[in-house]
């Protein structure tokens, strides 16, 4: 009977093992998505969710960005164009806001849509702990996860990746 419970646990083990989809490299993921109201951001690969994360936002987190220094985090298509560390935030991907539909709509408002939006990690302060800037809407306008989640995204997504960001 022992070995009869041994071997329905082997082949149990085995078929979760079997089904379980592991995010190995960054050719795996094809498109970033980002809800806003659900404070989510997505890694998909052909459709589905291989990841999801908890994310804070700009401090004036509804509604699109529309001009520099609104704090808002911009809505639309971008891309992941390049990458950098950073001695405040850790690890940053830049995505490559203003589009061309941001930067029509704010030369009609006579503004400058602003720039450097990233999505980076949390700053390593004495003061407030990580916990802390996970918990709220904090950022000028750029996607902040707590730094681990961000070194698993760096290693993830690779540049030139989709990045579609939602309200």
């Amino acid at each position: 009977m022992r070995w009869l419970l041994i071997l329905l646990c082997l082949s149990i083990t085995a078929h979760v093992h079997a089904t379980a989809t592991p995010i190995q490299e960054a050719s795996s993921v094809d498109k970033v998505l980002v809800i806003k109201s659900e404070r989510k951001l997505h890694l998909i690969r052909r459709g589905e969710t291989l990841k999801s994360y908890r994310i804070s936002l700009g401090k004036q987190a509804s509604g699109a960005k529309r001009r520099e220094g609104d704090q808002r985090t911009p809505e639309g298509l971008y891309w992941i164009d390049w990458r950098k560390t950073s001695e405040k935030y850790q690890l940053s991907l830049h995505i490559s806001y203003p589009n061309a539909r941001d930067q029509a709509h704010a030369r009609e408002q006579g503004v400058t849509p602003g720039g450097m939006i990233m999505i980076h990690g949390t700053p390593q302060d004495e003061e407030y702990p990580e916990w802390f800037f996970h918990t709220l809407d904090w950022t000028e306008g750029c996607i902040a996860l707590k730094n681990d989640d961000m070194r698993e995204i760096w290693k993830l997504v690779k540049d030139g990746t989709l990045i579609e960001i939602r309200p």
